[in-house]
């Protein structure tokens, strides 16, 4: 296999991984959610024997999974013994955020038992203490924006070389006598008349 890409995600919970993981979707990874840690050095290695055309992979894994996270750090030497390249990235915000986060989304806590999210957020952090220290990543989102994490990964992680790829997606209606066509002039480096320099051109043509 000429390329391959094993990206493992974790950090705080709250701190933008759900978010990440479909932004690196959208840029052309296969993800994976919430997969037990003690499933992930299985699931890598049937990547990367196999010949199939998923070479570029997001894995997210995180405490939801209980005594089965427990398993990360054997997993993470497992994959080194197997030679197997991986980047692992670690989310995570400050306390205030993520208390804030949490009371905005009216979610509970995974660790806060019924306490505290605060009690959680501190449990948390001391689990995770080992595996930060490991991460090849640390991206703190206390200040970011779901943009500002989205170009952070396509600096890093894009799967084109020449960065993002630019889309173009065309929509028609047309009714029995009319048709509307729109289109959206944005970066245009060809010169066009004053009169049709707006955002959006709409024109109408009639069927005879």
């Amino acid at each position: 296999m000429n390329t391959f890409r094993l990206i493992i995600v974790t950090g705080m919970s709250g701190a933008g991984k759900t978010t990440l993981m479909q932004h690196l979707e959208d840029m052309g990874y296969y993800c994976v959610d919430n997969l037990p840690a003690i499933l992930i050095s299985k699931f890598a290695d049937l990547c990367w024997k196999s010949t199939s055309k998923v070479q570029y992979i997001a894995i997210g894994t995180d405490t939801r999974g209980g005594a089965f996270f427990e398993a990360l750090p054997q997993t993470l030497k497992e994959l080194k013994q197997r030679e197997i390249p991986y980047e692992l990235v670690f989310l995570e915000a400050s306390d205030e955020v993520l208390v804030r986060r949490y009371m905005e989304t009216r979610k509970t806590h995974p660790l806060s038992h019924g306490n505290r999210i605060q009690d959680g957020i501190e449990a948390e952090r001391k689990i995770l203490g080992g595996i930060r220290t490991q991460a090849d990543m640390i991206i703190d989102t206390t200040d970011m924006k779901p943009k500002d994490l989205k170009g952070v990964l396509h600096s890093r992680f894009s799967i084109h070389k020449n960065g993002e790829q630019m889309g173009v997606t065309i929509f028609s209606f047309g009714f029995k006598y009319v048709i509307y066509f729109t289109k959206l002039q944005r970066n245009n480096p060809v010169s066009i008349p004053e009169k049709t320099q707006s955002s959006v051109l709409l024109q109408r043509f009639m069927i005879q």
